[in-house]
C-alpha cells in the first residue's frame, strides 16, 4: 500500500526511504524544518530576555525520534547562549499543566516547545495554558500563535499538508512513491501575538516585530 507521510525528522535515518531523490519504495512524502529551526525558537526568546539565564524545552518522551534531536539541538543552543536549558516531558493531557508549573518553579523565563504530533492535537490547550501560566512560549505551528501562544516560528503546516495531497493525488492516478522525490519545505514564517504580549506584560522589541510575517493585533 502506498504510503504519504508528513514528518519532521530525517526520513532516511528512519529507514523510511532510501533517499530524498529516490525513496525507491512505497513511501514518500514532505519533511519540514521544524526540528532544525528549535535552536532558532531559543533564540528568539533570548532575543526578547537578553539578559535572562533560564529557559526550558518541552518535548514527548515516548516519541524519541523527535525527542532527542530536538534535545541535543537546543541543548547546543542554549550552551552557544550562555543559558541553562532545563528538560521537561509530557506525554499525556495530565502532563501538560505540571510541567508549566514545574517551568515557573524552575525560574523558566521562557518555554520552547518541541515538535510532536501530541502538542499538535492541543495546540489551543497548549496556547491557553502557557498564557495562564504566565510563561512566554514559542511554537513551531503559526496556528499556536493564532490560538492565543506568544510567538510560533516554523513552516506552513497548511502548505506540508497540500503538497502532501498533491502527491496523493499523482500515487492515485498511477506513479509510484518510489518515483517521487521526498519534498523538504523551505518556507519558514515568524508569527507574534501582541495581544498575548500584552497579556503577559510584556513588550515587543522593534526588531522582532519587523522580521514577522504576520503580527496579530
Amino acid at each position: 500500500m502506498p504510503i504519504v507521510f508528513a514528518i519532521a525528522t530525517d526520513p532516511v535515518q528512519l529507514g523510511l526511504v532510501a533517499s530524498l531523490n529516490r525513496p525507491g519504495g512505497n513511501l514518500t512524502g514532505v519533511v519540514t524544518l521544524n526540528v532544525e529551526l528549535a535552536p532558532k525558537r531559543l533564540e528568539l526568546l533570548h532575543e526578547l530576555f537578553p539578559t535572562a539565564t533560564s529557559f526550558a524545552l518541552l518535548v514527548n518522551p515516548t516519541n524519541p525520534a523527535l525527542a532527542e534531536p530536538v534535545s541535543q539541538h537546543v541543548q547546543a543552543a542554549a550552551r552557544t547562549l550562555g543559558v541553562k536549558l532545563h528538560f521537561l516531558h509530557a506525554s499525556s493531557e495530565p502532563d501538560l499543566d505540571a510541567v508549566l508549573t514545574t517551568a515557573t518553579r524552575l525560574q523558566a523565563v521562557g518555554l520552547v516547545v518541541g515538535p510532536d504530533p501530541f502538542f499538535n492535537s492541543r495546540i489551543e490547550q497548549l496556547a491557553a495554558s502557557t498564557v495562564r501560566h504566565g510563561l512566554p512560549t514559542v511554537y513551531q505551528w503559526r496556528e499556536f500563535a493564532a490560538g492565543g501562544g506568544l510567538l510560533s516560528y516554523g513552516s506552513s503546516i497548511s502548505d506540508v499538508y497540500r503538497q502532501s495531497g498533491i502527491y496523493t493525488g499523482r500515487i492515485l492516478k498511477g506513479e509510484k512513491p518510489a518515483d517521487l522525490p521526498v519534498e523538504q519545505t523551505t518556507k519558514v514564517e515568524l508569527f507574534i501575538n501582541l495581544k498575548t504580549a500584552k497579556a503577559l506584560g510584556l513588550t515587543m522589541p522593534t526588531a522582532l516585530l519587523v522580521r514577522a510575517d504576520k503580527v496579530i493585533e
